[in-house]
């Protein structure tokens, strides 16, 4: 007990209770609520109140996320092997940045303030996505370096997701109520907005550092840090590259990230161009857009339901069902925009209310699912890399999602969409209700066909574990049962000769 006085808290374990889940989860107040923000509002802020073109506000989220995927490509090897440094060991390699990240929330104020140049929304908008990637990542990790019981871990990312989506509801309906303050024509309603948010992310961020802890380092883990680091800096490079590359072959990571990457690109754009639907093809209010997407709080209680359905179906058939849901509520969006109806507004938020239900189960699998990966990688590599999948995942999804947003921006510009006008042509509209259901329902489409391939649930991860810890503890590769190996091989890709190749004692 003495020597535990002297341990850092960030390695003290401790039990995991639901206060214990809801303070990890906490970041995800940014997570969820910033790029709900970012994806409902900024685009339309930019086009409607700080003078940009669409072209030009497509081009700067783009470019930002591009740089900042380049960034988050790394940020993983960075946080993996910060212990080699004093101030790693001290602060914790994954808390560290969760310490500094926290203050540096306030910068999410500068990208919600008119009459600034072309280039300061452009620094201001690459500055958060920067410090969002370097608090994010880290903390990805988090429930796999906390606990190996699937349980727990569940609860974990429940707690988060159940986070998240209260974040994102607030996103949606905050914004519904300022405008009834300030007005549906003052930018205040989103700079006051911003400021609000920016402060209850700065508190969230440092919440998570202070309730959370980390694996602590072993000497053998230690030990191959400093191998690592004698390494010439050349080899190091191509090494985790190389490592990099090697994720998308796990087989079962490969098709988690397509349906990640698919569901939540449909989602972003989606809600980037839904203001634009609603307001100028529907010719609703701003107020009845942030209404429609603060439905989202269904998602409340759906991730708490959504946990319980993981454990007892898969993560398979939540994906197939939400998705599914989802294209039905796009059909009937498609529906509402030529049907001329006296109630439109009630049947726009019946339709919204379903894509909502959809979303809400879609959104909560992923990261429910993300910490089992890092176990089949263990068995093909010999080593767990929470932080380089985590970073894999967020430089793909940023790098989509940029060209996403990007190309939005590109067609509303060629569907001849004029900034600062609430009508527009009719073509425009036909432009802009093509981008919302044929976009947003191709994605989803490539989603739901990869989603029905989907084999790692509670069941299968059990045999992994039981695999794994036999042959942590020196079990040889030869008397795993016929039924493991196969079951191995089909998760992850790789025949059994090569599993585990990389422990001498095989």
């Amino acid at each position: 007990m003495a020597d535990n006085k002297h341990i850092p808290s960030v390695y003290r374990p401790r039990k995991i209770t639901v206060a214990r889940a809801i303070g990890y989860g906490m970041p995800d107040m940014m997570g969820g609520g910033a790029f709900t923000l970012i994806g409902a509002w900024l685009l339309f802020f930019w086009t409607t109140y700080a003078g940009l073109t669409a072209i030009e506000a497509a081009s700067i989220l783009a470019i930002a996320r591009v740089a900042d995927a380049v960034i988050s490509l790394f940020m993983g090897a960075i946080t993996d092997n910060l212990y080699r440094f004093k101030i790693g060991k001290k602060f914790g390699r994954r808390h560290f940045f969760l310490l500094i990240g926290a203050p540096l929330m306030l910068e999410f104020i500068l990208m919600w303030v008119t009459g600034m140049s072309y280039w300061y929304y452009l620094i201001s908008y690459v500055l958060f996505e920067l410090v969002a990637a370097m608090v994010l990542i880290p903390w990805e990790t988090l429930p796999t370096e906390m606990t190996e019981d699937y349980n727990k871990r569940t609860m974990l990312s429940t707690a988060r997701l159940v986070i998240s989506s209260g974040s994102s509801f607030l996103a949606t309906f905050l914004p519904g109520q300022l405008f009834k303050i300030f007005g549906e024509d003052s930018p205040m309603s989103y700079t006051f907005n911003a400021i609000v948010f920016a402060v209850i992310y700065m508190v969230s961020v440092f919440i998570a550092y202070k309730t959370t802890w980390e694996r602590q380092i072993t000497p053998e883990m230690a030990a191959k840090l400093e191998a690592k680091a004698k390494e010439s800096a050349g080899r190091t490079f191509g090494e985790q590259l190389k490592a990099y590359i090697a994720t998308v072959k796990l087989r079962t990571f490969r098709k988690h990230l397509i349906v990640y990457l698919c569901t939540f690109t449909a989602k972003d754009t989606f809600n980037a161009v839904f203001a634009y639907f609603v307001v100028s093809v529907l010719g609703l209010s701003a107020g009845v857009s942030s209404g429609v997407l603060s439905l989202n709080i269904i998602g409340l209680p759906l991730t708490i339901l959504v946990g319980y359905l993981l454990v007892k179906f898969s993560p398979r058939w939540v994906w197939c069902v939400g998705i599914v849901v989802e294209l039905v509520a796009l059909v009937g969006f498609w529906v509402l925009s030529g049907a001329g109806m006296n109630d439109l507004t009630m049947w726009l938020y019946v339709v919204g209310l379903v894509y909502n239900i959809g979303l809400g189960a879609v959104i909560a699998t992923p990261w429910n699912v993300f910490p089992m990966i890092p176990d089949l990688d263990e068995l093909v590599s010999g080593e767990h890399h929470e932080g380089l999948y985590a970073s894999v995942m967020t430089f793909v999804r940023k790098s989509t999602v940029a060209v996403a947003t990007f190309v939005v921006g590109l067609v509303l510009t060629e569907g001849g969409y004029v900034e600062g006008q609430i009508e527009q042509s009719i073509g425009t509209q036909h432009t802009i209700t093509g981008i919302l259901v044929f976009g947003t329902g191709a994605l989803l489409v490539v989603a739901l066909l990869t989603a029905a391939t989907f084999r790692l649930n509670k069941t299968t991860h059990t045999v992994i574990k039981d695999e794994l810890n036999r042959l942590r503890n020196g079990g040889h590769k030869a008397d795993a049962p016929k039924e493991t190996r196969e079951l191995i091989e089909k998760l992850t890709g790789t025949k059994w000769e090569h599993i585990w190749a990389t422990n001498p004692n095989q």
